[in-house]
């Protein structure tokens, strides 16, 4: 007989759930960005994000149909600031992926949240567990390579795109009391409607093109649609040094997705920090799961 009761599992379940929403949308979203990466010779970085964005809002709109119950007053404003942080993110992150590697882009973008992580680390675990995250994220950095030339303008690209992930994660809280996949919706429409002049200026009539507008659609279901709704299940029952911490595996499955999409291949320092950067998140999460008594998640 298991010395676990069912009710005793099902409570165990559902305090994991949060973390396996976070870890699909990651998947997902990176896997939809190595995909993304061939419509650039199409409509281009700006035709791309415009692409993500758009679709994904009208792929979100259909389904939950947020103008059912739209927010209004502070709440209407809190998922404006939502929409628009998420648009800046992408279309910053996509302007870095046309010059410098995908592994490379997302490690540099991932300081965003790294920061917010730091900035909510309270005991000596969490400093560890950030430590063992930082010490990986640097390994998959090309230090040490100077035939390595990095486009300033794409490093810098990335940088800011940190920043909007950040902000993206405090956005997203702040939200947290609303219905999420409404949230999201009405969040990604105000992402495209920031997106898209940017798209439009720069790819023009060819984001009219029947193979950019099957890949796009594509590429909007699996690097946003999916990930941000399962991001606002994670944004609810994770804390916020967690979720950065845990957010630490994009790195990491982006240079898998780099390897089997793009061809990208890893040598051995990569490897060791993707196993570095593996142990900090599932450390982060046990640690939580230990401690989940003493320290309340972000949403009631």
């Amino acid at each position: 007989m298991s010395s676990v009761s069912a009710p005793a599992r099902a409570a165990q379940l559902r305090a994991l759930a949060p973390y396996a929403a976070l870890l699909g949308a990651i998947v997902s979203m990176c896997a939809g960005t190595s995909l993304a990466k061939a419509l650039f010779p199409l409509v281009g970085a700006q035709g791309a994000s415009a692409y993500r964005v758009g679709f994904s809002a009208l792929a979100l709109c259909l389904v939950w149909r947020p103008w059912r119950a739209p927010p209004v007053g502070r709440d209407l404003v809190a998922v404006v600031v939502y929409g628009a942080v998420m648009g800046a993110m992408n279309l910053c992150f996509y302007m870095a992926l046309r010059t410098i590697p995908l592994g490379l882009a997302i490690a540099i973008e991932f300081s965003g949240p790294l920061g917010l992580a730091l900035l909510h680390a309270r005991r000596p675990s969490h400093f560890a567990w950030i430590g063992l995250a930082v010490v990986g994220l640097l390994l998959l950095l090309p230090l040490g390579n100077p035939s390595l030339d990095l486009d300033p303008a794409g490093v810098a690209f990335a940088a800011t795109a940190a920043v909007f992930w950040a902000l993206y994660i405090m956005a997203g809280q702040r939200t947290g009391h609303l219905h999420g996949g409404r949230s999201v919706a009405l969040g990604m429409t105000t992402a495209a409607l920031l997106v898209a002049p940017f798209g439009i200026v720069a790819a023009g009539a060819r984001l009219l093109d029947p193979a950019a507008l099957g890949l796009g659609l594509v590429v909007a279901l699996v690097s946003s649609a999916l990930p941000y709704s399962l991001e606002m299940v994670a944004l609810r029952g994770i804390p916020k040094r967690s979720f950065g911490v845990m957010a630490s595996l994009e790195p990491a499955v982006g240079a898998l997705a780099g390897l089997l999409f793009l061809g990208e291949r890893l040598v051995g320092r990569q490897w060791l920090a993707i196993a570095l950067v593996v142990a900090a998140s599932i450390g982060a999460t046990l640690s939580d799961q230990a401690g989940r008594r003493a320290e309340a998640p972000l949403h009631n």
